[in-house]
């Protein structure tokens, strides 16, 4: 989703919301430590196929407004593992998950916030390049 959003961004001539969203590309990366957990722990990791992402929006407020709700999702989902262990008494897997939980709640507020930005810009176009100047010096930092 994040990949096509970056393609989107670019053709629309915003380079710096692509520059964001090719960052969120890659801090998806945090999917291997569940791999890896999984597999620490004896389990079986099954993959399963992905559905092609939707590739154009209206304008960046309907890309942001999908970030937005797929990081919400996201934090749906991780939260429900995390009722699972509770009920299951599986501590190991509480401790581990509180990571993306405190991780997600970053990553909501980042969408929102900049969900929030455009919705004061609409049709602004000299803030939306000041923003898209701002979204350009977003740097990847791996993970340690």
């Amino acid at each position: 989703m994040y990949l096509a959003m970056a393609s989107y961004f670019e053709e629309q001539n915003l380079p710096g919301f692509a520059n964001w969203m090719r960052i969120q590309f890659q801090e998806e990366a945090h999917a291997f430590k569940f791999f890896d957990y999984l597999v620490e722990r004896g389990g079986h990791v099954e993959l399963e196929k992905i559905e092609k992402p939707k590739t154009t929006w209206e304008n960046p407020i309907d890309a942001f407004n999908d970030v937005y709700a797929h990081e919400q999702f996201i934090s749906k989902s991780i939260n429900e593992i995390f009722k699972v262990a509770r009920e299951e008494n599986d501590y190991p897997t509480e401790t581990f998950i509180h990571w993306f939980i405190m991780e997600q709640v970053e990553e909501e507020k980042n969408a929102k916030e900049i969900l929030d930005r455009l919705s004061m810009i609409k049709d602004n176009i000299q803030p939306l390049f000041m923003l898209d100047s701002e979204l350009a010096k977003r740097v990847f930092t791996p993970l340690v």
